[in-house]
């Protein structure tokens, strides 16, 4: 399957000259495919098709990857009249790897430039028909991750191959951390909801130093929704460990949905990292 990476945003003011929105296409492993700009009043749905299609010519790709959430409708408008999948999605590495290098370019004009950070909003509270019945922190070695999960028949499973362990050059014999939820009788319906919003990491954020926090899941491109807070001095430790087994393993963490800690049956697993 071929993917593209895509981005088309507004380009910083450089002596005042009109807006200029640039696009940029990249495969997915780097290799740069296409670029154009427009004046502003050009960036529509119908310029970006007829870039397309000159991008395209033999070379037509089955999925364009956008990481960003702002030009997703126009995305969509203009790769349907091709008939191509558009997927929104925050690992698009090899595109925001290409725009901060650019980046250099307008440091001097705007020195805080950054082409790839987004606007995100204030975290959401889960719906409470979804919520489980509890929670806790786990790990497993990085070795027994595969065999445990990956044959595993599990309704809802995501385990890309650039987050598997041995693809980040982890050693098995480190402990990837993650957070498992004992969803009940909601666990297949917390799973389906988790699986269209499309988790991405879960981090722990601390309200009072060694005392109380939260765990916030990020989704899809910006969303940011709160899986858990607490008052407990025990719990915060537990916290703090999970993020200190996220720097050991690169950032790799998981999250495991279950019916009950038989550990009998699995709902739901994702492989998670920080983008």
């Amino acid at each position: 399957m071929k993917k593209w990476q895509l981005d088309f945003h507004k380009l910083p003011l450089i002596d005042k000259q009109p807006n200029i929105w640039e696009l940029l296409i990249c495969e997915d492993r780097g290799s740069i495919i296409y670029e154009a700009r427009c004046p502003q009043s050009q960036a529509n749905s119908d310029w970006l098709v007829t870039q397309l299609r000159q991008a395209i010519g033999e070379n037509r790709p089955d999925i364009i990857q956008i990481f960003r959430p702002q030009i997703l409708g126009l995305l969509t408008i203009a790769a349907k009249k091709l008939g191509i999948e558009v997927e929104a999605t925050r690992r698009t590495h090899a595109l925001k790897k290409e725009l901060k290098k650019r980046a250099s370019n307008y440091t001097s004009t705007t020195p805080n430039y950054n082409p790839v950070a987004l606007e995100k909003p204030p975290p959401q509270a889960l719906p409470e028909n979804l919520w489980g019945e509890q929670w806790n922190f786990a790990s497993i070695g990085a070795g027994d991750l595969v065999e445990m999960f990956g044959d595993r028949p599990i309704p809802v499973k995501d385990m890309p191959e650039s987050l598997l362990p041995l693809n980040l050059g982890i050693a098995s014999t480190t402990f990837i951390p993650g957070v498992v939820i004992y969803g009940g009788r909601n666990s297949l319906q917390l799973v389906r909801w988790l699986e269209k919003e499309k988790p991405v990491f879960l981090n722990y954020i601390p309200t009072e130093v060694g005392q109380s926090g939260g765990l916030i899941l990020e989704t899809g491109l910006v969303a940011r929704w709160i899986v858990a807070t607490f008052e407990d001095r025990e719990v915060a430790q537990a916290a703090q460990n999970y993020e200190q087994r996220k720097q050991a393993s690169q950032g790799l963490h998981f999250l495991l949905v279950q019916p009950d800690n038989s550990g009998m049956t699995h709902t739901g697993f994702w492989l998670l990292k920080e983008e």
